[in-house]
């Protein structure tokens, strides 16, 4: 039997922008370091996403030796040191969260709403907040950035390629922003996982991602469309809401690599349970 093993891990910087593929990359206590330790938030201070701002998409980021950069068409770029002074902390609400939250510049939230063509600030999380993961399905001590509510989301290679044969188009794996894309096991075989264990990571798998509508956004358009909602809600949907990849949380920090081997340690009913 072919070993699963990672096959591409993604970070995401900034909240709702373009993502980063890297070889190799460190678990803290939130999860992926640097992994939506930013977010753009409106003049209320509520979180902003592609789901209001579809050219969230078109902003890509960049990690130098010391800062990290966005860029944007017609734009060109800006850049932020990776570790910031102090600043005025602010309460933001993302979810059903509240957040306290530290502005970044008014250089970077001055940029960021021209291109946006809306006032917002840019925001990060310190080191030393502490977001809790969702009670319902984590521990006292499980910890989260600016996440829609959970360190990870995984997604195996032939989930996709699943859907892609469904589809009238095939879709990239970046439309749906996993962290973690694993190889060699059949598709949807994520859905039956409870504990796993990747290098010397363990992880638990408690729920579905339900999928919304940024998955439908094309990221050289900004537009949206109708796929893959349209396809996975044919033989992916339970209760209103569609599902494609788990959402998972980490035991413990330490290193991911491509091409770990993941060891399966428990598994259970598939979820959701489809008709």
């Amino acid at each position: 039997m072919n070993a699963i093993t990672l096959s591409e891990i993604h970070i995401y910087p900034v909240k709702s922008f373009a993502g980063i593929q890297v070889d190799a990359w460190k678990v803290d206590a939130k999860g992926l370091e640097l992994d939506r330790k930013w977010m753009v938030v409106d003049r209320e201070h509520q979180f902003l996403s592609q789901r209001r701002l579809p050219e969230m998409v078109k902003v890509e980021t960049r990690i130098l030796a010391d800062s990290l950069q966005l860029s944007a068409p017609g734009m060109g770029s800006i850049s932020f040191p990776l570790t910031q002074e102090p600043g005025p902390v602010i309460t933001t609400s993302i979810w059903k969260d509240d957040c306290p939250a530290t502005l970044v510049s008014a250089e970077i939230d001055q940029w960021l709403s021209d291109f946006l063509h809306t006032p917002c600030h840019l925001v990060y999380q310190a080191d030393e907040t502490v977001r809790q993961v969702d009670q319902r399905y984590a521990a006292p001590e499980d910890k989260t950035s600016f996440t829609d509510g959970f360190p990870f989301l995984i997604i195996s290679e032939n989930s996709l390629a699943v859907l892609n044969w469904k589809l009238p188009a095939p879709l990239p794996m970046s439309r749906f922003r996993p962290n973690l894309v694993v190889t060699g096991c059949d598709g949807f075989a994520e859905d039956t996982w409870r504990r796993i264990r990747i290098a010397d990571i363990g992880f638990r798998l408690p729920k579905p991602s339900g999928r919304c509508p940024v998955t439908t956004i094309d990221a050289e358009t900004a537009r949206y469309g109708k796929e893959p909602l349209k396809t996975l809600s044919r033989f992916r949907k339970l209760q209103n809401k569609v599902y494609f990849g788990q959402n998972a949380i980490h035991d413990n920090p330490g290193t991911l690599r491509i091409g770990d081997e993941i060891l399966i340690h428990e598994t259970g009913a598939p979820q959701p349970d489809l008709p």
